[in-house]
């Protein structure tokens, strides 16, 4: 069992390191294309059908690019598609989110002092307001309301602040901004398949039958590419929460998952006006600072226990039955509940790391793989062994946890 968990563990890190590598290509080729179309040119010596031009420099070269909305009127054999960077980093996103909170469903998903939901009741959950998120915004996008940018996006944000509400009740506070980030990566990676590349393979597919391709696959899926730019930056945001208890552990957790929104907003509008050559918007920064600074505020709000200090798993009964139990709780709440508690004494320490608290048997019962991983199979916990943990503790967590997954 013991094998098995640290195999487990890598498998979330090889995940999780393929999602960031994804994401960061991604996420670069999102930004480069909308820079480089704002950025476009007319000139006289444009070719006949396109519609701008740019030149740059990198790497000790010169590119000369011209953009066609429609198409030329011929095309090449080779053409380069832009579409793996978004589903391999969905798919590796979804893996890390199957891994980490639909295996560990009783610790990172499920609080029961919110929503006493069985497992497979909460993943449901999940999966299915994942997968409807898409489809209510896709619907939005073709009604009569797909027509105003500004009124699309202003109720786009009332969609994603309720979902954040939602979330809320339903999951442990870090489940819930993670969750902002699925569904809103899931809009983003569906306007991809659904609608982006596959309106680009209806002109591509006119060109070369003879026809002459309606420009209004182009224009949707510009559409598209732009909403992808504008949410972003919160979906980064979103899959870095779970680090941060400031920011998904307060009573307030859902308002500050809703400014982030507009932080993401009119940082993107800051860039994309200067892509365009049309002013250098400062505004945009103060903007941010200050919604920043509202959301530190919203932070020092009611903060949100840990479910796992009051509500035991379903897997915790094993280890609170070990033979060695009552020995590693107490290694447990000597070494470490002085930062994993409620209220931390330990200097500088405001907040459990990561929300974990430690300071009782239920809860060290339900953070016995953790606890074995940081301070028994590794050094990471204490940190700089400030506690001074000794070697016969950490091989006593160890024999604590091979007790308990043996039951």
């Amino acid at each position: 069992m013991g094998d098995f968990a640290i195999f487990w563990e890598w498998l979330s890190f090889a995940a999780r390191w393929l999602h960031v590598v994804t994401a960061i290509a991604w996420i670069g080729s999102s930004f480069y294309f909308i820079a480089l179309d704002l950025g476009l040119r007319k000139t006289p010596s444009l070719p006949p059908l396109a519609h701008g031009e740019e030149w740059q420099v990198h790497g000790g070269g010169f590119y000369h690019i011209q953009k066609y909305l429609v198409a030329p009127d011929f095309l090449p054999e080779h053409l380069t598609w832009f579409k793996w960077e978004s589903y391999a980093t969905w798919l590796s996103g979804f893996s890390l989110l199957v891994i980490v909170y639909y295996v560990g469903a009783d610790i990172y998903l499920i609080d029961r002092n919110v929503l006493d939901v069985p497992q497979w009741g909460a993943i449901a959950i999940s999966m299915g307001s994942i997968a409807i998120g898409f489809l209510i915004y896709n619907a939005l996008c073709k009604s009569p309301l797909g027509e105003s940018q500004n009124g699309l996006m202003l109720v786009l944000f009332v969609l994603l602040t309720a979902m954040a509400w939602a979330y809320t009740q339903v999951f442990t506070g870090r489940a819930a901004l993670l969750h902002m980030g699925a569904f809103t990566a899931t809009i983003m990676s569906a306007n991809v398949f659904m609608i982006i590349i596959p309106n680009q393979k209806i002109v591509v597919a006119d060109l070369k039958a003879g026809r002459v391709p309606d420009a209004k696959y182009g224009k949707i899926a510009k559409q598209r590419s732009l909403h992808n730019n504008y949410l972003t930056l919160p979906v980064v945001f979103f899959m870095l929460s779970s680090h941060y208890p400031l920011a998904f552990a307060t009573q307030w957790n859902w308002v500050i998952a809703s400014l982030i929104f507009l932080v993401g907003v009119v940082i993107r509008h800051y860039f994309n006006t200067k892509h365009a050559r049309k002013g250098n918007p400062h505004w945009t920064w103060a903007a941010a600072v200050v919604l920043m600074l509202v959301i530190a505020w919203l932070s020092t709000g009611p903060k949100i226990n840990g479910s796992a200090s009051e509500v035991a798993s379903y897997g915790a009964a094993p280890f609170l039955e070990a033979e060695h139990f009552a020995a590693a709780s107490m290694t447990v709440q000597t070494r470490c509940s002085m930062c994993h508690t409620a209220e931390p004494v330990w200097p500088g320490i405001h907040q459990a790391p990561k929300n974990v608290i430690l300071d009782n048997d239920v809860a060290i019962a339900n953070y016995a793989h953790e606890i074995v991983l940081q301070a028994g199979w590794s050094h990471a916990m204490p940190p700089g062994n400030v506690t001074e943990m000794t070697a016969e503790e950490r091989a006593l967590l160890v024999e604590w946890y091979r007790e308990g997954s043996a039951r």
